[in-house]
């Protein structure tokens, strides 16, 4: 994929009727299914039995196998309640008859309330001081290690750049925070909410778990510990636009067991705060 229209067309599913839509899936550099495009087709099945205008509150999901990338995705919906104010739906995915994936997610009609938000942080580098994934890999391709390399080599519809770069050559430990700025490619205008929600969602599986593996870099790496996405969540907050940079602002309050935990507020680049998102994976050390 190479820009926003390619993304919206794997995250469109095919209607199949009776409440059941089938999608297909795109390698992202992974050998499995990647876990956004679950997450966001998941929701273009919820939100397509939706006709009453509500909007995307939040969702929880749990991943419980890996998908197969040659295998169409199977997305089941039940519309579990339209109430007064709030519309829930819960969506099955399946392959061969086998359940990979559930998501509960909740819908909620426009109404005025309280406000306030916490800030942006402040005296971030902005995107134009940054390299991206594909600048790295056209300045230090050579020296990364080869896992690292390829995954960087594949194209995405969405820009990248890390605020800190995190050497993998110097076996580091380093603080359990990662910041990415991060915009889409090609021309996202004229987007409605619900896209926009699940292009965020597809967006938000990314960089993540980096966080866990942060404070353990010194002998914990891409390349000896076996990575996976196990739940996700998140909660939708205000309207925004893909028209400029976004910043996904990410911490890891703990890993342990094998699993690490990871937590992060989406902002526009003005520092409206758009979503948060808390996600735990699998942080499996690989045996030699």
């Amino acid at each position: 994929m190479k820009n926003t229209q390619e993304l919206l067309n794997i995250l469109t599913l095919e209607d199949l009727g009776n409440n059941n839509f089938n999608g297909v899936s795109k390698d992202i550099g992974s050998p499995n299914v990647f876990g956004g495009q679950v997450l966001a087709q998941s929701l273009n099945a919820a939100y397509r039995t939706i006709s009453n205008n509500r909007i995307l509150h939040s969702l929880h999901s749990y991943f419980l196998e890996a998908g197969d990338l040659d295998l169409p995705i199977t997305y089941n919906v039940q519309v579990i309640r339209d109430g007064g104010s709030f519309s829930t739906r819960r969506v099955t995915a399946h392959q061969n008859d086998k359940n990979i994936f559930i998501l509960s997610c909740s819908f909620h009609k426009e109404e005025e309330g309280h406000e306030h938000q916490i800030p942006i942080k402040k005296h971030i580098k902005q995107p134009e001081e940054l390299f991206s994934w594909t600048d790295m890999l056209v300045q230090f391709g050579d020296f990364l290690p080869k896992k690292l390399k390829a995954f960087l080599s594949v194209e995405r519809p969405i820009e990248f750049k890390p605020v800190e770069i995190v050497n993998p050559l110097e076996k580091k430990d380093v603080q359990p925070f990662v910041d990415v700025w991060f915009r889409l490619k090609g021309d996202p205008v004229d987007l409605s909410l619900a896209l926009k929600q699940q292009i965020l969602t597809y967006i938000s599986d990314y960089n993540i778990l980096t966080a866990c593996l942060n404070p353990n870099a010194s002998v914990a790496n891409f390349s000896n510990t076996q990575m996976a996405s196990l739940d996700h969540s998140m909660w939708f907050y205000r309207d925004f636009d893909f028209n400029d940079w976004m910043l996904f602002s990410i911490e890891s309050p703990n890993t342990f067991g094998a699993r690490g935990f990871a937590c992060g507020n989406i902002y526009t680049r003005e520092g409206k705060l758009i979503a948060s998102v808390a996600q735990e994976g699998l942080m499996r050390p690989m045996k030699k």
